[in-house]
């Protein structure tokens, strides 16, 4: 996966349910590495062929997004409420 400013790391799986469509992404390639949460509306491209996905956030506010944990969070009201925001937050 790329933000617009890097590569930030490869999409570990994705869940593609209405209303909860989104990617865990493993940031291993940072020092400290975690999983994130990508929601699938932050996506600008995806390109199969090249196993390339871009997302127009920027390396930075991927970092500051909540860190994800357990699958139990993807049905956590507070915790998608807090990454919704996170993401929300991008094009305002």
């Amino acid at each position: 996966m790329e933000a617009a400013d890097g590569v930030i790391g490869h999409v570990d799986r994705q869940q593609d349910l209405p209303g909860i469509q989104h990617m865990v992404v493993d940031t291993g390639v940072w020092k400290f590495g975690r999983s994130v949460l990508v929601l699938a509306g932050a996506v600008t491209s995806i390109d199969a062929a090249k196993q390339k996905v871009e997302v127009a956030a920027s390396r930075e506010e991927i970092k500051a997004a909540p860190r994800f944990t357990t699958d139990s969070e993807t049905a956590d009201p507070v915790y998608l409420s807090e990454v919704g925001d996170c993401y929300l937050s991008l094009h305002s």
